[in-house]
């Protein structure tokens, strides 16, 4: 149970410190909605490489036959 809390208490850090309770406007986005996109295209890059690779396989054992 101890070796798991540092664990628990790192992915509970950021819901503790999500809101400051001061109201502000936003002049430009905040940095997690920047990694959030950022991630987004990550997988759509990992996503479209993986089926242009699925795809080129399928075409070569197709031509081969």
């Amino acid at each position: 149970m101890f070796r798991a809390l540092p664990l628990i208490l790192l992915t509970a850090a950021p819901a503790f410190a999500a809101h400051s309770g001061e109201i502000s406007r936003r002049t430009m986005p905040e940095l997690s909605d920047l990694a959030l996109a950022a991630m987004a295209a990550g997988g759509l890059w990992l996503a479209q490489r993986a089926m242009r690779r699925r795809a080129r396989a399928r075409r070569e054992a197709s031509s081969q036959d």
